[in-house]
C-alpha cells in the first residue's frame, strides 16, 4: 500500500475542506495521486459538502431519545441552514440516528478537535507505560502510542465511530451523505447522555 504523508493529507484537506479520514481514504484509493484524490472526493460529493461547511447553520432540531424503559436518555442538537430542511424527513431521521448512535456507543466528544490536550497526553502516557511494562523495544513505542491514541479516538469521538447500523461507514460518512442529500451545511452542535445510576463529571 502506498504510504500517504501527513503533509499530502493536509494539502488535500486545505484544497477540498473534506475531513482528514476522507482525505486519507481518497489518497489511498488514488495511490497517492493528488488530482485523482480530489476527483474521488468530488465524485462522492464530499468536496461539495465541504464547501457548504462555511454556511451558517442555525435551524434544526433537538432530538430526545429514551432507551431501556428510561434507563438511558440522550438529547442532541443538530443544526441545518433552513427551517425547510429542518422539518424534512431526511434531516429528522438523521438527527434521530445520531441520538441512537450516542445512546448505543457512548461517545465523549463530537469531533477529534474537541478532545482536551491533557486527555490525549494522559492516554499517551498510559500507552507508553504499558508498552514498557510489556518489554516492547523503545524504537517501536511511539508507533504503539500512536495506535493506542487512534483506537481511543475511534471509540470516543462521535464522528469517528462506526455507524451502528452499518459498520462499513463512520458517523462522519453518514453526516456527509446527509449534507449531500439535503444540500445544506449540517452540524451536530452538542449532546448529553445520561444513564441511570451513573455519576456525572460535575458530581464526581
Amino acid at each position: 500500500m502506498t504510504t500517504i504523508s501527513t503533509d499530502l493529507i493536509k494539502k488535500l484537506r486545505e484544497a477540498t475542506s473534506a475531513g482528514v479520514l476522507d482525505c486519507r481514504k481518497a489518497l489511498e484509493a488514488a495511490e497517492g495521486d493528488f488530482d485523482k484524490a480530489v476527483d474521488i472526493l468530488r465524485e462522492k460529493g464530499l468536496a461539495t459538502a465541504a464547501k457548504r461547511a462555511g454556511r451558517t447553520a442555525s435551524e434544526g432540531v433537538i432530538d430526545v431519545y429514551s432507551h431501556g424503559n428510561g434507563r438511558v436518555c440522550v438529547m442532541v442538537e443538530v443544526n441545518c441552514e433552513t427551517d425547510f430542511v429542518g422539518r424534512s424527513e431526511v434531516f429528522r431521521n438523521f438527527a434521530h440516528e445520531i441520538a441512537l448512535q450516542i445512546a448505543a456507543a457512548s461517545p465523549l466528544y463530537i469531533r477529534e478537535e474537541d478532545i482536551p490536550q491533557e486527555v490525549l497526553d494522559k492516554e499517551a502516557a498510559i500507552a507508553t507505560a504499558k508498552a514498557r511494562e510489556e518489554g516492547k523495544p523503545e524504537a517501536i513505542i511511539p508507533r504503539i502510542v500512536e495506535g493506542s491514541l487512534t483506537k481511543f479516538k475511534d471509540e470516543f469521538v462521535l464522528l469517528r465511530q462506526k455507524y451502528i447500523r452499518d459498520e462499513s461507514k463512520t458517523v462522519q460518512d453518514l453526516l456527509n451523505e446527509t449534507v449531500v442529500s439535503t444540500g445544506e451545511n449540517i452540524i451536530i452542535r452538542r449532546f448529553a447522555r445520561w444513564a441511570l445510576g451513573e455519576t456525572t463529571q460535575e458530581e464526581a
